[in-house]
């Protein structure tokens, strides 16, 4: 058995619209160990929530997946029948999507649609499968499950309704966990809650997570490894630890500077450091490197063709020639 459980190779997803074909997801490969968790970052817009879709073939037309493999299991999901991949999705790879209010169904019960979830994947009877709905409640820590049940979304809180998301999302024991932007409608307090829930949950069914963020410090806290994307393609890849003391890219180096810290300038006024300039429209990407406009390190090579993703060590890779300096 592969120590991975799920390998994308080559995956490109593109949108065609009106003004030409937009590359959501340019050509990205990437692994998840067993039991780890990757997380995929980047500002709106990346890529990284349609790489999610991707995954669960989800994308929606006119989009579609053009190109490349995603071996779960040893099985291309590419290659299942629809009826194949419906069967699949729940109940080995579950995805929670950054709004529970637009994904739970407001004229439903919570419990009747964790319950729908078990009777879609699993041969029990409605007694079971409400039983199944209350317990995964509990295992979720919403108190009164059983009263708390037979509320409709609209019933219940922001936290509240995430609580639900995961439930449902675990309710069949799923082996991957796709983890869109989980805190990204929640306050501070309530986001704490949530990821130290996903990360009890993480070791009780022993998952493996892609967790989809633009929250580096929820990345630095949660994820074994890091992917940064930029306008569709992986700009850099290591280990968390890796990433955040070395990084190689000119962007997550901008990402990590950008990050509210404390410090005060000379005049004793707090700055906020951010990344000059725009994301480039996907429609109209400059040649070369996607970030050149933007980069304080660009040099006239940025500029003339595609930037290969290059290996700093054994373990870290960079889509930037002059990745020897960054960071230094």
């Amino acid at each position: 058995m592969s120590d991975n459980i799920l390998e994308i190779r080559n995956l490109s997803t593109n949108f065609q619209t009106a003004a030409g074909v937009l590359k959501a997801v340019d050509d990205v490969s990437f692994n998840i160990q067993r039991g780890a968790t990757l997380a995929l970052v980047g500002e709106s817009g990346c890529g990284k929530s349609i790489t999610g879709l991707s995954i669960m073939r989800l994308v929606q037309p006119p989009g579609r997946v053009v190109s490349g493999e995603i071996i779960f299991e040893d099985r291309d999901l590419l290659s299942l029948s629809r009826e194949e991949m419906r069967k699949l999705r729940g109940s080995e790879i579950a995805m929670i999507f950054q709004d529970p209010m637009t994904s739970l169904n407001p004229v439903f019960t919570v419990g009747d649609q964790i319950a729908e979830a078990v009777k879609l994947h699993e041969h029990v009877s409605r007694k079971q499968a409400r039983a199944r709905a209350i317990e995964m409640m509990e295992r979720v820590m919403i108190p009164n499950a059983a009263q708390r049940s037979r509320d409709y979304p609209h019933q219940m809180s922001g936290g509240m309704r995430q609580r639900i998301m995961i439930a449902m999302a675990l309710a069949c024991g799923p082996r991957l966990l796709i983890a869109d932007e989980p805190t990204t409608a929640l306050d501070v307090t309530i986001q704490a809650e949530i990821i130290d829930l996903l990360r009890k949950l993480k070791e009780e069914f022993r998952l493996s997570v892609l967790l989809i963020s633009h929250d580096l410090g929820l990345v630095a806290e949660n994820a074994d490894s890091v992917i940064v994307m930029y306008c569709g393609k992986i700009v850099e890849q290591a280990a968390v630890t890796e990433i955040f003391e070395h990084p190689s890219h000119p962007y997550t180096e901008g990402l990590l500077r950008s990050i509210p810290r404390p410090s005060q300038d000379a005049e004793g006024r707090r700055r906020l450091v951010t990344i000059e300039g725009s994301v480039p429209s996907p429609l109209e990407l400059p040649p070369g490197c996607a970030f050149a406009p933007r980069c304080s390190y660009v040099i006239e090579e940025c500029r003339k063709g595609p930037i290969p993703l290059e290996a700093v060590n054994n373990n870290h890779l960079s889509r930037c020639i002059r990745f020897e300096e960054v960071g230094r």
